[in-house]
């Protein structure tokens, strides 16, 4: 399990509102043959049966069969649900486990959903370190006062041959913008923000000049951001809390492009 830190935590049972939620969790629409859960007719169902039950607060962004039969997927946003043929039955929180491969479809399937164009990030707005001939590339969206996030730092500039783009984010606490804005203004930022993260170095500025902190905000709501650390690869995969660095290097080889 990745490891995070985050402001709040919002559940998807919030959305839903807590009255719709019983022992058996009604569907208002029933689906009328599993064959046909993929079709038009059958998704048109299911998005009405979950805008009865949601009050319109939560969109169905998709319909799909699951490999189990009866059993279909629901996509909200990139949250997955799990919904049964006859529209009576939802699993909430759980993952869909291949207990022969030992393949957790949920979890690919989100990783699936989050991948991103990595050409698309406005890189100009990041803090840049080359370590090495810096081939290895990765975006890093990171919160000064995130110990996971300061955890993940310690392990980054000891990589070789990586470049670095960071993301400062300000969400955690009081001080993590004017930390930000104090490291962004500094006559080195890259170095400014290793202080900062690995010793709890401030740097000696007002930190008054121009910075792209909104812009990185909006992007971050953008992607989905709401804890830190978050890591993009070269090929896009995104990488949601901390892994230790053995598993970071295995993910690092297998999601650089080249």
């Amino acid at each position: 399990m990745f490891r995070i830190c985050s402001r709040r935590v919002r559940r998807l049972a919030v959305s839903f509102g807590a009255a719709a939620f019983g022992v058996s969790l009604m569907l208002a629409a029933p689906l009328s043959q599993a064959q046909k859960a993929t079709d038009d007719a059958a998704e048109a169902r299911v998005r009405a049966a979950m805008e009865q039950i949601t009050g319109g607060r939560s969109k169905v962004d998709e319909v799909r069969a699951t490999p189990i039969p009866g059993m279909y997927e629901v996509r909200v946003g990139t949250r997955l649900l799990y919904v049964d043929g006859q529209g009576k039955y939802m699993f909430l929180d759980g993952d869909l486990i291949d207990l022969k491969s030992q393949r957790n479809l949920t979890q690919e399937r989100v990783e699936q959903l989050q991948t991103i164009d990595f050409g698309v990030l406005p890189l100009d707005l990041a803090i840049k370190q080359v370590n090495g001939k810096g081939k290895r590339v990765v975006a890093v969206f990171e919160d000064a006062n995130c110990g996971y996030c300061k955890r993940l730092r310690a392990d980054l500039v000891k990589l070789d041959d990586v470049t670095i783009y960071t993301f400062p984010l300000a969400f955690l606490a009081a001080d993590s913008e004017s930390k930000a804005r104090k490291a962004m203004c500094a006559a080195d930022p890259a170095r400014a923000w290793n202080d900062l993260l690995l010793s709890n170095r401030v740097p000696d500025n007002a930190g008054t000049c121009e910075t792209p902190l909104k812009q990185v905000h909006d992007l971050a709501q953008k992607l989905g951001i709401t804890g830190t650390p978050v890591v993009f690869f070269s090929n896009g995969r995104r990488l949601t809390g901390y892994a230790p660095p053995e598993q970071f290097g295995k993910m690092l080889a297998a999601h650089s492009k080249g």
